[in-house]
């Protein structure tokens, strides 16, 4: 079915944009918003609304089908594109990419995505943000135009074959790392907290604030949890290690640390996610090498999840390729068109690295549901519940949106009587 149309509107996303470097060189919390001048490039303030840009892709039949393009909470740090913002790229949106696109066939997603994957708009490569919007709804449409769901789309242009269950989903807790990590115990949350440890004062001068935390966490877990519950604890720390530990990352000290976090976490898993952030990606995968080689030296279970400076297709399949990581985040909104963050989760099939489909807060409940069929059509290890940071409602978005697709697959599926009579025959 023919492209007819497709349209921009500016909007909110999730939660907000947030200048990582000025908050990491102490910027002061005021309230929900920081004090002080932000310091990398198109911030107004270090903390800010977030935006996304909604995009409408009409076919022939008068259906319309959405996608949201968004970016992530730290726009502008790691290596990512710069800050996004929705206005100024809605005519980029109506203008080129609809020229690219209208005419063409809906079901031909892979086609349609890598065009605006792959070419240069006055010189230029499109925003991440937009590849990814842009691509989210050109899978719906190609679902809508195919009859079948998002995932079977996906799993068909990829050569997968889909979960048949739900994807372990992973809950971030925001700054309420208490009150919304209790909600995850209660709800039974097979990932968690995520925690936001992002400053000095979070993670202690010594890492004694952290620890503490943790085993709190193991403690918690089991008087609020169901019975049988067996949580894996995901902890986000922004590089605070590096910043109290210092290099290099296999020496006792460091090693030491880690050894008490596993212990801290005893009996459950722990995996801690941006140990260090030195800078390039270069710099990052030595560092992060030299950790997990350290740690498995000394026989410390402590994964290592790599974020910063693993943003792109390419990042991911260096960072596998290097052993740099236990666990690669695919950041989907920073990997471009949907099918990226797909392809790069096939990357670590086969390999000693799991794939973990992350993203931000800072999305939408279209984007999360989007990823929510790329973590079906792939397996991947686990997934992010987003967006926002109250966890109830990314939870609910994603899970559910897992839960009706295997609902809905499992019964397409199912034979018919006819088709049982035949199978007697």
């Amino acid at each position: 079915m023919r492209i007819e149309a497709i349209h921009a509107t500016p909007g909110y996303s999730g939660f907000f944009f947030d200048d990582q470097r000025a908050i990491k060189e102490g910027a002061v919390q005021d309230g929900f918003t920081y004090d002080g001048d932000p310091v990398t490039e198109g911030f107004d303030e270090i903390r800010q609304a977030g935006e996304t840009l909604i995009v409408d892709v009409e076919l022939a039949d008068g259906s319309v089908h959405r996608g949201d393009c968004a970016a992530v909470q730290y726009s502008g740090a790691g290596g990512r594109d710069p800050l996004f913002r929705a206005a100024e790229y809605a005519p980029v949106v109506e203008g080129p990419v609809a020229e690219e696109l209208v005419g063409r066939d809906a079901s031909d997603f892979l086609a349609n995505a890598d065009l605006l994957e792959d070419g240069e708009f006055d010189g230029d490569r499109l925003h991440t943000a937009i590849r990814y919007g842009v691509s989210q709804a050109l899978l719906a449409a190609a679902a809508h135009d195919t009859g079948t769901t998002r995932t079977d789309v996906l799993a068909d242009e990829l050569g997968t074959e889909p979960a048949t269950e739900p994807v372990p989903v992973f809950g971030q807790s925001g700054d309420d790392r208490y009150v919304n990590t209790e909600k995850m115990f209660v709800k039974g949350v097979p990932v968690l907290p995520h925690g936001l440890i992002n400053s000095v004062e979070k993670i202690g001068e010594d890492g004694e604030t952290l620890l503490e935390y943790v085993e709190w966490l193991a403690e918690r877990s089991q008087a609020l949890g169901p019975d049988d519950y067996d949580p894996r604890f995901h902890i986000d720390v922004y590089g605070m290690i590096g910043e109290i530990f210092g290099a290099p990352y296999d020496r006792e000290e460091v090693v030491d640390y880690f050894r008490a976090l596993e212990d801290a976490a005893a009996p459950y898993p722990i995996q801690i996610e941006g140990p260090m952030d030195v800078g390039d990606r270069k710099g990052q995968i030595q560092a992060m090498v030299e950790l997990r080689e350290g740690l498995a030296d000394a026989g410390v279970g402590v994964d290592i999840v790599a974020d910063e400076w693993c943003n792109t297709l390419e990042d991911v399949r260096t960072f596998v390729d290097r052993g740099a990581a236990d666990v690669v985040q695919i950041k989907t909104p920073d990997l471009g068109g949907i099918h990226r963050s797909g392809q790069a989760v096939r990357y670590c099939e086969g390999t000693d690295t799991r794939a973990y489909l992350g993203g931000t807060c800072n999305e939408t409940e279209t984007s999360a549901r989007a990823c929510a069929h790329v973590a079906l059509a792939t397996d991947a290890a686990q997934v992010l519940a987003k967006p926002g940071m109250g966890f109830d409602e990314g939870y609910m978005i994603v899970e559910n949106e897992m839960r009706r697709t295997v609902a809905r697959r499992n019964r397409e599926q199912r034979p018919t009587n006819a088709d049982e009579v035949a199978a007697d025959d």
